[in-house]
């Protein structure tokens, strides 16, 4: 007889499921709930700003070259994607700060438990332990406290953190955010305040020094502490070749390699503080806010070299004509005539002493300076060079009813005087009795289409120069002489780009013609008589076209000299910021022409 095959009953029905379910759901719904209760009692930032990264970044002033000249900020920092950074400079935070970044998760537990080991043997809570997430977490979310509260909301955050996100994006905010001294806040910032480049340029030893600022930034400065940053950059090295991001050959040779730190700040604001100081105004209008926030690029005109020759022409001459003397003051610059970019401008002896700007903010007696304007008036009138007037003693009543008797600088009379010889050697009865002839309104005219601004002088004394103008506006007049007639509004500006290369400005040639090209090509050569036998014969001595007019007024209270060398026009003024005399003989082509022949003759070179 056989058995009965045995029937197994099945342990559990659907009821037994269906509750079994339910109470791994409570439990869950319950630890999530603690959790969160935890969360928020704990109050634990939101991460998602995280995600968003988009924090306070610097503006930058470039040179027409793309270098930086200034970064103007609340919060030093320009973000850049590691696409823009070499390799080796991430591998080096990662190195030196979180070896095994990589692999753990936000937290690295054996960190953790080591630095606890050691804090407990100290006595301190010295060590933390913190993965470069962590301290993403802390720079963004939390305070730097060093609290058991703080730590533990600090591994909450990271924990979540690198759930959130790629181990590149936390990277890339690290790299971005993290403060490495001396002001700078990020890899880019730091890069440009130790080494005046931008990241991606950084050598492997650079950016060794770079990695190795977070632990104590001002302590392992290179700027301020230079033995102890290149111990810290041996140790970061020595940490990448153990980690295999280089070979030993490799990181020997970028120890080796000496560290050159960027100049002084305060010695390159006194050389480009005026030019940066009126490019900010502009860039400030252009965009209708602070550059302080507002991230972006600003391309100028500005030729680095040309920049620092004017600047030493500038204090060479005034030391050279006034030994001894700080008060005499100046401006210098220059621009290429035939589209109007400005390529250096220095407004005064020091920005660091004086940001008040004299080639542009002062507007002083231009004196035979606006000469040149007159007689192209007159030439555009029908007048030649071989047209001519007589030069003696004149009178002339005055709307107060006094009598004006002007008088030639050199005190004599000529007789009867082409327009040639009357502008070469500067002559003020004819430039008067030319004046008298053509009207003062037709001048006042012309000098406006020439980029003088009103009010105009309207009255004879307007021959001699007695209208205010700007050292900037008047070099930019003498740019038709040069360019055919046509006349090109200055520029400082060429481009303004936000930082991630959206294009946001861009300048455009303002060009007009204002005069014959015939009036232009006799104006151009009478110039060149000027320094070759007339008043400013101690401009002479450049290769090439070259020519340019003097300018003094009464008592030697302003020197000037405006010529072109090339295509490339420049000016030079001197004087005293109150007006006062600076002494005898100190004429235009005394003083001023010398300097603009050393600056002219040094910007030439290649």
């Amino acid at each position: 007889m056989t058995k009965p095959k045995r029937v197994y009953k099945r342990p559990y029905n659907e009821k037994h499921i269906i509750g079994f379910l339910f109470g791994i759901s409570l439990t869950l719904t319950l630890f999530l709930g603690s959790l969160l209760l935890i969360l928020s009692l704990l109050k634990v930032p939101d991460i998602r700003t995280i995600a968003e990264y988009q924090p306070s970044q610097a503006s930058e002033i470039l040179d027409r070259h793309g270098n930086v000249i200034e970064r103007i900020y609340t919060e030093n920092r320009t973000v850049v994607p590691l696409s823009a950074m070499p390799d080796y400079l991430p591998q080096a935070f990662v190195a030196a700060e979180d070896s095994r970044f990589y692999v753990h998760p936000g937290l690295d537990f054996w960190s953790v438990f080591r630095a606890a080991i050691n804090n407990i043997r100290s006595g301190r809570r010295g060590q933390g332990g913190s993965t470069i997430t962590q301290q993403v977490a802390r720079s963004l979310l939390l305070t730097p406290e060093k609290t058991y509260l703080r730590k533990f909301k600090e591994a909450i955050l990271a924990w979540r953190i690198d759930t959130l996100l790629s181990k590149d994006e936390i990277l890339h905010i690290y790299l971005n955010q993290i403060y490495l001294g001396n002001g700078a806040y990020g890899v880019e910032a730091a890069a440009q305040a130790y080494f005046g480049k931008r990241a991606r340029y950084l050598s492997l030893g650079e950016a060794a020094i770079l990695a190795g600022l977070p632990q104590a930034p001002s302590r392992y400065s290179p700027n301020l502490h230079l033995s102890a940053a290149r111990a810290r950059q041996r140790y970061v090295l020595n940490r990448m070749v153990a980690d295999e991001y280089v070979s030993e050959e490799a990181a020997r040779t970028a120890y080796d390699r000496p560290v050159r730190i960027a100049g002084n700040t305060v010695n390159k604001r006194a050389v480009n503080g005026y030019f940066v100081q009126l490019v900010k105004k502009q860039a400030e209008k252009i965009l209708g806010r602070s550059l302080n926030r507002a991230g972006v690029r600003i391309r100028t005109t500005m030729d680095p070299v040309q920049q620092k020759q004017a600047s030493a022409a500038l204090m060479n001459g005034i030391q050279a004509s006034f030994p001894g003397n700080k008060k005499i003051q100046g401006a210098i610059l220059s621009l290429d005539a035939c589209n109007g970019r400005v390529r250096a401008l220095v407004g005064g002896r020091d920005f660091n002493k004086s940001a008040f700007d004299r080639s542009t903010q002062a507007r002083r007696s231009a004196g035979s300076l606006f000469k040149p304007l007159l007689y192209a008036a007159a030439f555009e009138k029908g007048y030649t060079p071989d047209s001519t007037l007589f030069d003696a003693p004149l009178s002339i009543s005055g709307r107060d009813g006094k009598r004006w008797k002007p008088k030639n600088f050199t005190g004599k009379h000529y007789g009867e005087t082409s327009l040639r010889e009357a502008l070469v050697f500067s002559r003020n009865i004819i430039a008067i009795k030319l004046l008298q002839k053509i009207g003062v309104k037709n001048v006042q005219t012309v000098a406006e289409r020439f980029g003088i601004r009103p009010p105009i002088t309207a009255d004879l004394s307007l021959a001699l120069g007695a209208t205010g103008v700007s050292l900037l506006e008047i070099t930019a007049a003498y740019s038709p002489f040069v360019c055919e007639g046509k006349y090109y509004s200055p520029t400082l500006i060429s481009a303004i780009d936000s930082n991630d290369g959206e294009k946001i400005f861009r300048a455009k040639s303002l060009e007009k013609n204002i005069m014959k090209e015939s009036v232009a090509k006799t104006m151009k050569k009478l110039l060149g008589e000027v320094i070759q036998r007339g008043t400013g014969k101690r401009a002479a001595g450049l290769t090439g076209d070259a020519g340019g007019k003097t300018g003094t007024t009464n008592e030697n209270r302003d020197a000037w000299f405006v010529g072109f060398s090339g295509q490339r026009v420049g000016g030079v003024w001197l004087g005293y910021d109150d007006n006062k005399s600076m002494g005898r003989g100190k004429s235009g082509g005394v003083v001023a022409a010398p300097i603009w022949r050393d600056f002219m003759s040094g910007a030439e070179k290649p």
